[in-house]
């Protein structure tokens, strides 16, 4: 009898425990669904922002709004002071919240370079060992190098020549997609990104300079040097087998 009385009582304690236990789980589960559904207060794009806008000059093109914590990405900005003295780093569009990652300061964004008036912009996909490994920025002026097989004679007889020049010298680089350099990634930190495999370089030139340019491109293969404003132009000659080993 004794007996059946104590198991009787392990069996209610076990069932008091077991309820103690969920109550305390719904409770814990009702609070982590409250803290998400707790409204969190986030900045929202209302007007587009155009990239390389400051922060001190979007107020009027954001509002704020109160939505759930568990709706607000991470690095949402509620306060634009927490981005004063930074640049966005993208256009941004109505709707969007406004994150950290879409701020960078000043010297970690491209540089917008003006385009000379009467020039042509042309671009050119090239392998990054062809631009420098890929240390390339906009306002930089380049060196173009082409090399080509230059045939020569007659229908009947012609002679093939490999051949090296450079043909233009201090072309302007007005624009660099794949090239090395610090972003920032989700997180709002800088991190060091690789050139790609390919870059894409946009020139500013003269429609004489384009012209030879899309050729070179087109028919041979094309070099970029680094020519500052300083370089000498001087000295260049058309080099062939015979000159490269003199």
């Amino acid at each position: 009898m004794i007996r059946r009385i104590i198991v009787a009582l392990v069996a209610l304690l076990i069932a008091a425990a077991g309820g103690v236990l969920t109550f305390m789980y719904a409770s814990g589960a009702d609070a982590r669904a409250m803290a998400d559904m707790a409204p969190a207060r986030v900045l929202v794009v209302a007007e587009p922002i155009a990239a390389g806008t400051p922060a001190e000059a979007i107020a009027e093109s954001v509002s704020v709004a109160e939505l759930p914590a568990a709706a607000v990405v991470p690095g949402g900005v509620a306060d634009l002071a927490d981005v004063a003295g930074l640049l966005t780093n993208a256009d941004l569009e109505p709707g969007e919240q406004l994150l950290t990652a879409r701020f960078e300061s000043p010297e970690g964004l491209p540089e917008v370079v003006e385009v000379p008036p009467n020039m042509h912009q042309l671009s050119l996909q090239l392998e990054t060992r062809r631009v420098i490994g890929g240390e390339l920025r906009p306002g930089d002026t380049v060196g173009v190098f082409l090399s080509g097989t230059v045939v020569t004679g007659t229908s009947t007889e012609n002679s093939e020549s490999d051949q090296t020049h450079l043909i233009l010298h201090k072309v302007l680089v007005t624009a660099v997609t794949g090239a090395s350099g610090v972003v920032t990634d989700e997180n709002g930190d800088e991190v060091e990104q690789e050139a790609e495999d390919t870059i894409m370089v946009t020139f500013a030139l003269s429609a004489a300079d384009a012209e030879q340019l899309v050729f070179g491109a087109e028919f041979g293969q094309i070099w970029l040097s680094l020519e500052g404003a300083d370089v000498p132009e001087d000295g260049t000659r058309l080099v062939t087998p015979i000159e490269a080993f003199q």
